[in-house]
């Protein structure tokens, strides 16, 4: 067993377009004064190898753009095996926009082997599970702790493109798009817990319609029409699509979208007030507890 300080890792902030990237990049310097930053790469593949070049050390942390720590994940251990040590850990973030608490956003510890080898998002060669994920690695490990907040809703941009990506994402078996027939049975019941929670909570914060009228929009596209799921690992066609529905009234995309989703998926529509979002949020975390920086997801 091999005890590895995170304090001793490189830590790497990725940034893109986030509109609130330079003033978390301050917040993280003040945190990280060892933190490095890689700034601007197009492509989710890209951007980790761009990172990874960056990092001095073998293993690295990963903060996205969006994201702010907290200051006591900097203070935790990593106790390696013969197997953990060549792993991927991805921690839980907690959502800004609608409380959840999963992978999306969240911290992330990488080897730089493992991101020279892979091939994902843009670079993927035509399979389903890397297409639009990092996750179906079995060296990738989703992990049980909560170590930060990602803030998804620094625009009406930002906020519809968070949610879209998610509204396609949680739809998926293993990366690949069910029939609608297979839609209940197939995809996982958490992801179908998350997605009914992108699809009706989080009206309370700043831009979080467009969080949810972009959620409910990415599900209807990929279940519902003949749009290619795989163009969401795309970030100019979401600027397109964007750009073409930006003039919106994001009410008016959520109740657009509300009928068919229920009645042909079988998905809740029920778009919780602002006091009933912030309810919820505040209800959904209160019994949840870390265990441990090494304990992974049940």
């Amino acid at each position: 067993m091999k005890s590895v300080d995170v304090a001793d890792l490189d830590c790497i902030y990725l940034s893109y377009d986030e509109p609130q990237k330079e003033e978390f990049w301050i917040k993280i310097q003040n945190m990280v004064p060892w933190a490095k930053r890689v700034d601007g790469v197009k492509g989710s593949d890209a951007s980790h190898k761009a990172a990874a070049d960056a990092s001095e050390t073998e293993r690295f942390v990963l903060i996205d753009g969006d994201n702010l720590p907290d200051a006591s994940f900097f203070n935790t251990t990593l106790e390696l095996d013969e197997i953990s040590e060549h792993a991927v850990f991805r921690w839980r973030a907690r959502n800004h926009i609608n409380g959840l608490m999963y992978g999306n956003g969240g911290l992330s510890c990488w080897t730089k082997d493992f991101v020279f080898n892979m091939r994902t998002h843009e670079a993927s060669t035509d399979n389903d599970a890397t297409d639009v994920e990092f996750c179906f690695d079995p060296l990738y490990w989703p992990m049980h702790d909560c170590y930060s907040t990602t803030y998804p809703n620094g625009s009406p941009k930002h906020a519809w493109r968070a949610g879209f990506r998610e509204g396609v994402k949680m739809c998926l078996d293993q990366g690949r798009k069910p029939t609608v027939a297979e839609f209940r049975d197939r995809v996982h019941a958490r992801n179908l817990d998350h997605l009914t929670i992108w699809h009706n909570i989080g009206i309370d914060v700043e831009h979080g319609e467009w969080a949810i009228a972009g959620a409910r929009m990415g599900t209807q596209w990929t279940m519902l029409s003949s749009w290619n799921h795989k163009q969401v690992q795309w970030f100019d066609t979401l600027e397109d699509i964007w750009n073409r529905m930006k003039d919106q009234d994001p009410a008016d995309i959520i109740e657009r979208y509300a009928d068919e989703l229920n009645t042909q998926l079988d998905l809740p529509m029920n778009l919780f007030s602002s006091n009933s979002s912030a309810f919820f949020k505040q209800h959904y975390r209160s019994n949840y507890a870390n265990r441990g920086p090494m304990e992974k997801e049940k």
